[in-house]
């Protein structure tokens, strides 16, 4: 993705973002101080045998920020740019998200501080079923359940449940959401956020009353979020016109072969290709300034920036990735009146669904992909609405609001269970 010169701590974004939301909702110092800081973090460091024989030691995180509404709810990612303040400010935004769409989850995150391409399955494996051991005691069905992030996934997620299982003594299914079908998991997990990010879109094209069919759709990311919500808007008539990964992206004015493109993707891990000319190339930083209807930030943190925020040319914002637009680009983008749909709103299908998946565990239920699929939309609809009135209302952007629902829901929550003893 696009390297900054000066990097952006993304915790102090989320700070910020608190800070502005406690301002609008009066929250008494006690109180939002409460509110910002985490409840438990570790850190670990465990040796892993590599297929060469050395053994690496790995840094792992796992945060849990605030569990005042429910066990602590979040991804484990592999990336080798984590660190602490990464995993705060991640933990934070889950502790709202789930508070947007009004399900019983705190906010938590976890990562392992790694090169995941360089290493082999047999290595993923090792460094995963290790990371496992060392956080098992703060994890669990009834106090923190972890799910796949960036670079993590359902194979990710069976090797975590089979070693905490191990360690138990019996199956536990519950203790992470996005597993394989075959071992609990819930239909329509897999494409859960990037549906959620095409659901949101399509309510924010109602407003501005732009018309899906042949809309101009620009994806930044090309997983399991921006590959699924590209693959969405393609069905519903939209022209994705240009889409990437972190080593570029390609652009066709008319519209790209989106299934040709996540087929380039899964055999050459990239959409750009010697073999297979898609699209003219063209870099991440150019795509984000692409002329469309809808762009789709489904990437990193900090990609849209003070620098380039006066250059974005969509219409509508729907943010696939956890905190791409920095605040000072969010106050350039609302000035040129572009429609955002929050992160903590946009991506919030994953989590809507991890907790479909946790509540069937719980009580051994299994709903169908098409129970899943309308009780996502319902519930997308109405967190789009709620966020939306109170925007009007207030007279303030997406972000804002969203922040303000859910900030306050967690809040009253803090208020109404008080302090012990």
């Amino acid at each position: 993705m696009p390297e900054k010169k000066d990097k952006i701590n993304p915790i102090d974004v989320a700070m910020k973002q608190v800070d502005m939301a406690a301002e609008k909702l009066h929250l008494e110092p006690g109180l939002r101080e409460k509110i910002k800081q985490t409840k438990r973090e570790v850190i670990v460091h465990f040796p892993v045998k590599m297929d060469d024989g050395r053994i690496k030691v790995f840094a792992g995180y796992r945060v849990q920020h605030n569990m005042t509404r429910g066990p602590g709810k979040g991804g484990i990612r592999y990336h080798p740019d984590v660190d602490l303040d990464e995993v705060r400010a991640l933990a934070m935004w889950m502790t709202w998200k789930a508070a947007v769409v009004n399900i019983p989850f705190g906010g938590a995150k976890g990562g392992v501080q790694c090169d995941p391409k360089s290493m082999s399955l047999q290595e993923l494996e090792n460094m995963t079923r290790r990371f496992t051991w060392e956080i098992a005691p703060m994890i669990g069905p009834e106090q923190d359940i972890p799910a796949p992030d960036v670079y993590t996934n359902p194979q990710v997620m069976a090797w975590i449940m089979d070693t905490y299982s191990t360690l138990k003594g019996y199956s536990v299914h519950g203790v992470v959401t996005g597993k394989p079908l075959e071992l609990g998991g819930s239909s329509g997990r897999y494409e859960a956020t990037g549906k959620g990010v095409f659901i949101t879109a399509l309510e924010a094209t109602k407003l501005r009353k732009i018309k899906i069919r042949g809309a101009r759709i620009v994806v930044q990311g090309c997983g399991n979020v921006g590959g699924i919500a590209a693959q969405y808007f393609d069905k519903a008539g939209a022209k994705v016109v240009a889409i990437s990964d972190s080593k570029g992206g390609i652009y066709n004015k008319k519209g790209l072969d989106i299934s040709k493109v996540l087929d380039c993707k899964k055999k050459y891990s990239c959409v750009i290709s010697p073999k297979t000319k898609l699209g003219d190339e063209l870099t991440n930083e150019d795509l984000l300034e692409l002329d469309c209807d809808i762009l789709v930030p489904s990437a990193l943190e900090n990609q849209i920036t003070k620098e380039n925020a006066p250059k974005i040319k969509a219409k509508i914002i729907a943010e696939g990735a956890n905190g791409p637009t920095t605040p000072d680009a969010d106050r350039i983008l609302h000035a040129k009146d572009i429609f955002l749909v929050p992160d903590i709103l946009a991506n919030a299908g994953g989590v809507t669904v991890s907790y479909f998946e946790w509540v069937q565990n719980l009580q051994e239920l299994l709903w169908t992909e098409a129970e899943i699929s309308e009780r996502l939309t319902r519930i997308m609809r109405r967190s789009f609405a709620e966020v939306f009135q109170i925007s009007r209302k207030e007279k303030i952007d997406m972000r804002t609001a969203a922040l303000i629902l859910g900030i306050g829901r967690v809040a009253e929550a803090t208020r109404l269970r008080g302090i012990y003893p």
